[in-house]
């Protein structure tokens, strides 16, 4: 079999959509009778990892959208002989049914199934394009990352002869793993001896949905509860000078690394200190970007990962958290419920509910850090690839 992908961005890629395909496309280039794995990112906003041998990552459409139609119509015109088509987004919708007409008309018998994946906000509701929204609904094949991204996309889209398929994101349990926290680390962001809550995510103005603002509303009384209690936000984003902005008003002591232009962390909202006594603790630090290699080392400076929103369609960092043994409060409102199998693997609150969220955050800081949390293998790379493998087979 040869497979075509349209994709975002994989290889190269940052965020959650990058790395699921990365593990979608690898996955596929093992499985039995597939010989070759045609796949062209829209995006490339970094240098590419390590790829499989028969997979052919076709970067000549990355620079714009007439610049990417063009590349993949030329890529499905040279290899027109492709069993399945995959498309990585709904917005490539329309690009994906013309590849699929270009095979049917230059290789004659070949009926390519067109499978989309859906992730989540994104195909929770019908799009801006009218094209793309009757599209949706002609599709063979669906692979939803959760039940709940599946259901909305159902409500509105009713493809009409779809198959659905779960496929849920995975975690290198290999690489992710529990540890201590690193004193140097614990040194640059002043952790020592704290009770630290996490949040690793994207702070970005169009997708408040992740819980910030209603974490950063409920530590000033989970502060006075909480003996040295710090939250750590991992991330930057556009969204970044409004969260700092909130936590000084609601009388935190902020303290701000990886600034664009600062070449040394600012701490604001702080008391003079006396030169000869330590520094004063932040109770909120904003990391900013910080490299892959430091990610595990972040993860495990945490007591608890939080992140209560109601806009995710899975989410990764949940998964990550779990994997370096650290306890999870997700929501009740999206599908990081399922990320924590529905509370087997983590705490579940109302993020709107700023009484219940409290008692939920009390709750997770109660659970066990000693070691890797039994269920996460569930979420393991080797069963994305069998699950992969089976949902291949069936199409």
């Amino acid at each position: 079999m040869h497979l075509f992908a349209l994709v975002t961005d994989a290889f190269g890629g940052h965020g959650g959509i990058a790395k699921f395909n990365r593990d979608l496309l690898t996955a596929l280039c093992t499985a039995p009778k597939v010989t070759r794995v045609v796949a062209l990112p829209r995006l490339q906003p970094g240098p590419p990892e390590p790829m499989p041998e028969n997979l052919e990552f076709n970067t000549c459409g990355v620079g714009g959208k007439l610049r990417y139609a063009v590349a993949v119509l030329r890529s499905a015109i040279r290899h027109s002989r492709s069993s399945i088509i995959i498309c990585g987004h709904i917005n490539l919708l329309p690009l994906a049914f013309l590849v699929r007409m270009i095979v049917r008309r230059l290789a004659p018998g070949f009926r390519p199934a067109l499978a989309l994946v859906i992730h989540g906000v994104d195909a929770w509701q019908p799009t801006r394009s009218w094209l793309t929204n009757r599209l949706a609904r002609q599709v063979d094949v669906v692979l939803a990352v959760s039940e709940f991204t599946r259901k909305r996309f159902w409500n509105w889209a009713q493809p009409t002869s779809a198959r659905f398929n779960i496929l849920p994101n995975c975690v290198d349990l290999a690489r992710f793993t529990p540890g201590p926290k690193n004193p140097a680390m614990q040194d640059r962001y002043g952790l020592r001896g704290r009770t630290v809550l996490l949040t690793v995510a994207r702070l970005s103005a169009a997708e408040r949905y992740k819980g910030f603002d209603q974490v950063l509303e409920s530590l000033p009384v989970l502060a006075k509860q909480i003996e040295n209690l710090a939250y750590l936000i991992v991330g930057d984003g556009d969204d970044r000078e409004r969260l700092v902005a909130k936590a000084k008003s609601l009388g935190l002591a902020v303290l701000e690394h990886g600034k664009r232009g600062d070449s040394a962390p600012r701490t604001s909202n702080l008391p003079l200190a006396v030169p000869s006594s330590p520094p004063p603790a932040a109770q909120v630090i904003f990391t900013g970007h910080i490299p892959e290699s430091e990610k595990v080392d972040h993860y495990r400076l945490a007591d608890a990962f939080v992140m209560p929103g109601w806009g995710e369609g899975f989410g990764i960092v949940y998964l990550e958290a779990m994997a370096c043994g650290v306890p999870v409060l997700a929501s009740k409102l999206d599908a990081s419920q399922e990320a924590v199998r529905h509370g087997e693997l983590g705490v579940l609150v109302n993020p709107k509910k700023s009484d219940e969220l409290q008692a939920g955050i009390h709750a997770v800081l109660q659970w066990d850090r000693t070691g890797l949390l039994p269920g996460v293998e569930y979420f393991s790379h080797a069963r994305f690839v069998s699950r992969c493998h089976r949902i291949l087979a069936q199409i």
